[in-house]
């Protein structure tokens, strides 16, 4: 798992793009702050850079770095969710502009799985994590779903857990407004 985190943080440092297993399913990922990384996400996908992506990051405390205004409510959310959460924030900040939605929000998720919590503690910048398919395609359950083409695309294709057949599922969705209304965008 090392040498795995080693090249892919690598990679990422020079702007390249890698497939790597999260708290949920595989994905695509990048540095969360390189607009020409994301731009090439987005080629990759073969998506809209008006749809917004995800990033990971390995610690709460991080939130604020890139949240200008984390309601408090965010904090239970994280800490009492039984499954990956994506949370949609206002009032994004210091990521790539591309990367973030139209309204300035942006979508977080805390990882906890190991290999992609260390890949983020590691990097020490938030990575963008976005299901490894092309848009409008199923999202890929397992490594060996993923399709030869996105596999292709990317500068580093991770090892660790390649053989990994449990099926993987996304995360739920929330988008958390600064008053702390919640909106349930997906369970």
């Amino acid at each position: 798992m090392q040498e795995d985190i080693k090249k892919a943080c690598e990679v990422l440092r020079n702007g390249g793009i890698i497939l790597y297993p999260t708290d949920t399913i595989w994905g695509i990922g990048c540095d969360a702050t390189n607009e020409t990384a994301v731009q090439r996400v987005y080629a990759i996908k073969q998506r809209s850079d008006s749809k917004s992506m995800l990033v990971l990051l390995d610690n709460p405390a991080k939130l604020q770095a890139y949240v200008q205004d984390v309601p408090d409510i965010a904090w239970d959310l994280i800490d009492l969710s039984e499954k990956p959460l994506t949370i949609i924030y206002e009032g994004a900040k210091n990521l790539a502009s591309n990367l973030v939605a139209e309204d300035g929000s942006i979508g977080i998720r805390i990882t906890s799985e190991a290999f992609s919590m260390e890949l983020c503690r590691q990097f020490r910048k938030p990575i963008v994590s976005t299901s490894a398919n092309v848009s409008g395609e199923p999202s890929p359950a397992t490594f060996k779903e993923i399709t030869a083409e996105i596999k292709k695309a990317v500068d580093y294709v991770v090892a660790y857990h390649q053989k990994e057949q449990k099926k993987a599922t996304p995360s739920g969705i929330v988008k958390l407004a600064r008053n702390g209304t919640i909106q349930i965008i997906r369970k």
